[in-house]
């Protein structure tokens, strides 16, 4: 029974931790896209 415990803990904790990563990506697509905006955006205003 212990090592069935430990099992789902364990696949409990992974699910946690995949769940997390995958939010940070998304985060920093974000930001990235932030980013290209801001340069393209001055780059504009330097141009005209």
């Amino acid at each position: 029974m212990t090592k069935i415990s430990t099992r789902i803990a364990f696949a409990l904790i992974a699910a946690l931790a995949l769940s997390s990563c995958g939010n940070t990506i998304r985060g920093m697509g974000k930001d990235a896209s932030n980013t290209v905006d801001a340069t393209q955006d001055a780059a504009n205003d330097v141009a005209n």
